[in-house]
């Protein structure tokens, strides 16, 4: 019964540790400390490792939980229920739980508030596009975080963050905010830019 115990709360710690680089960027935005939003970042070059213990560790969970128990032949008590923490209906629940932590990637930009700006641009030879090179992002999470501070800047009229280009491509009006302002926002979120260039 101990070891079930020990081996749900290896697949917990698994699941979590997977998707820790992507559920800490959602954490810093509410707890309003963009800073932190990379603390993590280190991690995603050990997530498919991460995951694949997960689903050995729970699979062989479920095996010791499934398979038939021995039939011992006396005149015994019939077998005790067990307690909520070493039944089937708790592993399921803890198994739940991981699938949902392994898939956060892929859905964590809702957590991310959609800005509808009303750009008023009085002169169009304002509108500046720039790239900007950023290291440190790992998931599409980064990026909308990336883009959520960006868009906090006045004169924004677009930012496009990817992590998989490393990149965020910033549209913006010169004369209400500048490339220095953009910048220092990329990296109050935790993450580095390396580069930058006009198109």
């Amino acid at each position: 019964m101990k070891t079930d115990n020990k081996l749900i709360g290896a697949g917990l710690l698994t699941a979590i540790a997977a998707s820790l680089c992507c559920i800490t960027p959602v954490l810093a935005l509410i707890a309003g400390t963009s800073g932190l939003a990379s603390t993590f970042s280190w991690l995603e070059p050990f997530r498919p490792y991460f995951i694949g213990l997960t689903i050995l560790v729970l699979g062989f969970a479920w095996y010791q939980k499934l398979k038939p128990k021995k039939q011992i032949n006396c005149n015994c008590e019939t077998e005790v229920k067990p307690k909520f923490i070493q039944s089937k209906k708790f592993l399921g629940i803890v198994t739940a739980f991981a699938i949902v932590m392994l898939a956060f990637p892929h859905y964590s930009n809702i957590f991310y508030p959609k800005s509808e700006k009303q750009i008023i641009v009085v002169d169009k030879s304002n509108i500046q596009k720039v790239e900007f090179t950023i290291s440190g992002m790992t998931c599409a999470s980064c990026g909308e975080h990336v883009n959520h501070e960006v868009n906090k800047l006045t004169g924004i009229i677009s930012s496009n963050a990817s992590y998989e280009n490393g990149n965020a491509i910033v549209e913006f009006d010169n004369s209400k905010t500048n490339i220095a302002d953009i910048e220092k926002a990329i990296n109050s979120t935790g993450y580095s830019v390396t580069d930058k260039k006009e198109n």
